[in-house]
């Protein structure tokens, strides 16, 4: 069984909904979307991009969200009832490792899709083959994951680095990948996807604009929500890490300051 590192309390709904907001244009530019694809995405979350994809193969495509969480599938409900717009946009609830899908709906995906998921789970390539299963041939799948070595703050901040390896080590505990990102390619080739094509989408930003307040709001909250593991774990204590998340605040209030990272994607065709 998957361990989700973060939960689904509302605060770390807000951030998943302020994150998405943040990132998926630069993510869609990448997927490059036809009108009148079917597509399933798996491990949807709150299914914020999901319906944007689904603005991009339109009212003759398909996208269908899959979130074992039921919290986060009520919240992605309660996206698409909000989003009058979109059409032929379905949420359903399952396992990224079985997927819920009938006889008719195996190979019969355009696309396949994982944003995030790969790291949270302890057989990330159990999770790729039943993607794999779920697209037609020609179809693809496209991975976006995190490869948490690739985030670096300039300057950095006092105690941040001990602050950092103790999140990523919470992955290990849980028997989860952080460093997953680096493995898309060989878990699609291992999987029998081909031709594969590997990019970064750009997460970072700095001091002076308008969404820098975001990003580090985003990158606090998303350290705090692993606290309960990474204290009982024996990561860090308590005293480092409130010290370490005041030299972090301070730090953002610098004009020069600058976040600096990456998510790893990557695209492979089923032959």
């Amino acid at each position: 069984m998957s361990q989700y590192i973060h939960g689904s309390k509302p605060e770390e709904q807000h951030r998943l909904s302020v994150m998405n907001d943040l990132m998926n244009s630069r993510c869609l530019a990448l997927m490059d979307l036809k009108m009148g694809e079917r597509v399933i995405d798996i491990g949807s979350g709150l299914g914020q991009y999901t319906l944007e994809m689904a603005r991009r193969v339109g009212d003759k495509g398909f996208c269908l969200g899959i979130e074992r969480d039921p919290k986060q599938l009520e919240g992605a409900n309660k996206h698409l009832v909000a989003n009058i717009d979109v059409k032929c946009v379905e949420f359903r609830q399952g396992e990224v490792e079985r997927l819920p899908l009938s006889g008719k709906e195996l190979n019969s995906f355009d696309v396949g899709h994982a944003r995030f998921v790969f790291e949270h789970l302890p057989k990330p390539e159990v999770a790729m083959r039943e993607l794999v299963t779920a697209i037609k041939p020609g179809g693809r799948v496209v991975a976006e994951d995190d490869d948490h070595a690739s985030l670096i703050l300039f300057p950095e901040s006092p105690g941040f680095s001990t602050l950092w390896n103790a999140y990523m080590r919470s992955y290990d505990r849980l028997g989860n990948d952080p460093y997953i990102g680096r493995r898309l390619v060989s878990l699609m080739y291992d999987a029998g996807l081909r031709n594969i094509r590997n990019d970064v989408v750009f997460f970072g930003d700095c001091a002076g604009t308008a969404t820098f307040a975001h990003f580090v709001n985003n990158l606090i909250g998303v350290i705090e929500s692993a606290r309960s593991t990474m204290l009982t774990c024996n990561l860090i204590d308590e005293r480092t890490m409130e010290e370490a998340f005041s030299q972090l605040r301070a730090w953002s209030n610098l004009p020069y300051a600058a976040m600096w990272y990456e998510i790893y994607w990557a695209c492979g065709t089923k032959p």
